[in-house]
C-alpha cells in the first residue's frame, strides 16, 4: 500500500461516489476503480461493497479507513515537522502535555529558550495522559509533563520538578461561592458535584471525602469538557487541579481547602544528555519559579 492508494481509499470513503472521488483526485474513474481493486487484493478483503452503481464501506473497510485516516494525519504532521527542521532548525525537542493549559507558560519559556538555542525547535504535542505516556515510552517524544503518581511508575527516566498544582472549585462567576476567597467542604452542602470521569485517584479521594462529610448530590462526568458544559449550564460544580485553568472570565476557580495537591515534573529519557534539553528544562523551571499564577 502506498500513499496514493491511501488517498484514493479515504477520498472514496468520503464521497461514496467513484466518479466524484476520481474528479477530486484528478484521475479517471476506471483508474480509481482499478487501484481500489488492486488494494483489495493486497489486503485480502473487500473495502467497498458494489451495489449497482452505488458503493458502501464494508465493516472491515470502515475499520481500515479509520486507521488510514490516522496514518495520513501522522504522515502529514511528520513531513511538516521535518520540513521545519530541515529549513530552519538543526534539532528539535518534542514535549507531550495533556492539554494546552497544563503548561500555560510554555510560550514564554520557548521565547526565552530561543535566545539560547535559536536552532532548536520546541514541538508541543497535546496527548491525553496515557497516550502521552505510551508515546514517551516508545521514544516518540523527548519530554513529558507528568504528576508524581504517574512519573513514579516509569523506569529509566530523569524527572525534574516543575510546579505543584492545587485543587480548586470550579463554578460560574455569578455563583455565590465565587465570592469566597477559599472554599470548604461545608460550603458545598446541598449542591451537585461532578465526580469520577478522568479524575485521578487523588482527586477522587477528595471528592469522596466531601460526599461523606456533607449532604450533596453527585453527577458522573466522563471528561473535563463534559464537566465544563455542566458547570456552564448551572447544573453542577466541580473540583479540579489548577492545570486545567484557561484563565478566561467564563469560570471562577477558587482554592479548595484540602491538603492534597499535584506536584508535576518534566520527565526525559535518562540517556538523553543533550545540553539543549537540559537548558530547556532549566528555562521552564525559571519561568515557573518567577510566576505569580495560581497553579
Amino acid at each position: 500500500m502506498n500513499n496514493k492508494q491511501i488517498d484514493y481509499v479515504i477520498e472514496t470513503a468520503k464521497t461514496m461516489n467513484l466518479s466524484r472521488a476520481a474528479e477530486n483526485l484528478f484521475i479517471s474513474q476506471p483508474s480509481l476503480s482499478y487501484q481500489i481493486k488492486v488494494l483489495e487484493e493486497e489486503v485480502g478483503f473487500l473495502i467497498f461493497d458494489r451495489i449497482g452503481k452505488s458503493i458502501r464501506l464494508t465493516p472491515a473497510g470502515q475499520q481500515l479507513v479509520t486507521s488510514l485516516q490516522g496514518i495520513q494525519l501522522d504522515l502529514k504532521t511528520a513531513i511538516e515537522q521535518a520540513q521545519n527542521l530541515g529549513s530552519q532548525y538543526q534539532d528539535s525537542i518534542t514535549i507531550a502535555i495533556p492539554n494546552w493549559t497544563a503548561l500555560y507558560l510554555l510560550p514564554q519559556a520557548i521565547k526565552a529558550f530561543e535566545k539560547i538555542h535559536p536552532q532548536v525547535q520546541i514541538v508541543p504535542q497535546i496527548l491525553p495522559n496515557q497516550q502521552g505516556i505510551a508515546s514517551f515510552l516508545r521514544q516518540e517524544t523527548d519530554l513529558i509533563l507528568l504528576p508524581d503518581y504517574e512519573a513514579d511508575k516509569l523506569q529509566h527516566i530523569q524527572c525534574d520538578p516543575l510546579f505543584t498544582s492545587q485543587i480548586y472549585l470550579l463554578c460560574l462567576p455569578e455563583d455565590p461561592l465565587a465570592q469566597k476567597e477559599r472554599v470548604t467542604a461545608q460550603d458545598l452542602a446541598h449542591r451537585t458535584l461532578l465526580v469520577n470521569g478522568g479524575s485521578s485517584k487523588r482527586l477522587q479521594q477528595v471528592q469522596q471525602r466531601v460526599i461523606s462529610q456533607v449532604p450533596i448530590q453527585q453527577l458522573n462526568s466522563p471528561n473535563h469538557d463534559f464537566t465544563l458544559i455542566q458547570v456552564a449550564s448551572q447544573k453542577a460544580i466541580c473540583l479540579s487541579p489548577g492545570i486545567y485553568q484557561d484563565r478566561n472570565s467564563a469560570f471562577s476557580w477558587l482554592p479548595f481547602d484540602c491538603q492534597e495537591n499535584f506536584p508535576f515534573s518534566l520527565c526525559r529519557h535518562e540517556q538523553d544528555e543533550r545540553p539543549a534539553i537540559k537548558d530547556f528544562i532549566k528555562t521552564l523551571q525559571e519561568v515557573y519559579e518567577e510566576t505569580d499564577l495560581s497553579l
